[in-house]
């Protein structure tokens, strides 16, 4: 297969920038302040007080030796992919380590708690996009996530949560129940930076008498497509059109007048669409 190499040029700056805002997250909020967060940084943090090794020596410990149980499951690709984060992380980690000292941003756990969070989310995410790993505590959720095909966000929630829970042993519960926040917006921050690029719609269901009427609402005014689906009335047994269209979010008002205007007794589903791709949303027709 013929390499791209605008392409994977690309994706390798994507990784180093997600290294990078994962390594200020960890170096500037969380080991200045000893957040129990998730991820090789949160295990670090826990272990300290136990095994008297310094935190960012521990991540870079972590990093590489998760690495070969990655490259070991998951492959010679994924390998080729994390090398890149195995080797920038380790090395963002000690630089800002060494500028976080001489650089104070803020002592109150909360804002780094949840400051973190983000920074981490936002980095992991990144990566996550290209199909690599920043290495560490992502790789066991990649792993899992290869044979059991669950959402990789959760997976990194329920690996993160049992690494703020084993820090509860060391720093108390209130220490955890702080780290769980950064646990929750990191999770959060990750799932929406892999959805950037989408289309955030509203997918509606509509039957309808009315529904020729409506088809000419969608195709005019609104400017989309639609299909058609054949439904069946549990009760009467009568076949009846199901109109399916995406529709942008500030299109979907337009849409909802006009449904309530042509039939007030129409039949209306409408549910959020994090993603949609194909003629209309990810490319238009060439004029």
């Amino acid at each position: 297969m013929k390499i791209n190499v605008k392409e994977t040029i690309w994706e390798f700056c994507i990784v180093i920038a997600g290294n990078f805002l994962l390594a200020v997250g960890v170096t500037l909020f969380v080991l200045p302040n000893n957040v129990l967060t998730g991820g090789v940084a949160g295990i670090a943090i826990a272990l300290e007080p136990l095994i008297h090794i310094k935190p960012d020596i521990m991540i870079n410990i972590l990093t590489v030796g998760l690495f070969l149980v990655g490259t070991i499951v998951l492959g010679r690709k994924f390998a080729v992919k994390t090398l890149l984060s195995t080797v920038t992380y380790p090395i963002f980690i000690s630089l800002l380590t060494n500028y976080s000292s001489q650089v104070f941003i803020t002592d109150n756990k909360l804002l780094a708690t949840i400051y973190g969070g983000v920074f981490m989310g936002l980095g992991v995410g990144l990566v996550f996009r290209t199909g690599a790993s920043t290495g560490g505590m992502d790789i066991p959720p990649l792993i899992v996530n290869k044979y059991t095909h669950l959402p990789l966000p959760t997976l990194v929630l329920i690996t993160d949560g049992l690494t703020v829970l084993l820090g509860a042993l060391v720093y108390g519960v209130e220490a955890a129940l702080i780290g769980i926040i950064s646990v929750w917006v990191s999770s959060y921050l990750i799932d929406k930076t892999m959805m950037i690029g989408g289309h955030s719609t509203k997918n509606i269901m509509i039957i309808s008498e009315k529904y020729e009427d409506i088809l000419q609402v969608i195709y005019q005014e609104l400017g989309r497509g639609a299909t058609l689906l054949e439904g069946t009335g549990s009760y009467t047994r009568e076949r009846k059109p199901v109109i399916m269209v995406c529709v942008a979010n500030k299109q979907y008002p337009i849409l909802n007048h006009a449904i309530s205007k042509l039939d007030p007794n129409a039949f209306v589903i409408v549910t959020d669409a994090n993603e949609v791709q194909g003629y209309g949303f990810s490319y238009m027709e060439e004029m």
